[in-house]
């Protein structure tokens, strides 16, 4: 993150504060997403996230912690959407990928289906710890930083989280479909 441009938006500069919005927008909006799940709330998370850091951004004390501190304020904005809109919506959006993945390690739609309503299951403070820790491949110390909680709890969480993931997919995979069950 360039700190120069920190600076001069914590002075007051609203065009450093839209090139630094425009630098971590995709990202905030991809670790939104992954954390509510449902593409509109992600974006109401993303932009209240932005306007509580243009509020607050003369509070940041060190300009180079700028992007920890505003997923901080993102993660709590994911938390409050949720809270106040308990829906789920069938949009699907096709977000980038970050890595290239070889043909024969892509999941097949079955695959990808059963883990993305596992990951649904899931807590919204399970799917955060998750989201910080394998999807932007941050260390236990620093997605405690980023969320704001001890280290410990976020190691509570990476365990419940992952044992509930074990647990839903391994129930999915118990479960006959209903089309085995109309012919049986």
């Amino acid at each position: 993150m360039d700190r120069g441009l920190v600076d001069r938006a914590r002075s007051g500069d609203g065009e450093a504060f839209d090139a630094l919005a425009r630098t971590v927008g995709d990202r905030c909006m991809a670790i939104a997403y992954r954390i509510l799940r449902d593409a509109d709330l992600a974006d109401d998370a993303v932009q209240a996230a932005l306007i509580t850091a243009w509020r607050e951004l003369r509070t940041l004390r060190d300009p180079d912690r700028f992007e920890p501190w505003l997923h901080r304020i993102l993660t709590n904005e994911c938390y409050a959407e949720a809270r106040r809109r308990t829906r789920w919506s069938a949009d699907i959006r096709v977000l980038p990928v970050d890595r290239e993945h070889d043909p024969g390690g892509i999941l097949s739609v079955n695959d990808r289906d059963q883990l993305d309503r596992a990951f649904r299951r899931l807590t919204l403070e399970q799917r955060a710890v998750l989201v910080f820790h394998h999807y932007l491949d941050l260390p236990v110390v620093e997605v405690a930083d980023r969320l704001g909680i001890p280290v410990g709890t976020v190691k509570s969480r990476l365990f419940h989280a992952s044992a509930a993931l074990r647990a839903s997919i391994e129930a999915d995979a118990r479960t006959p479909s209903d089309s085995q069950e109309r012919f049986a």
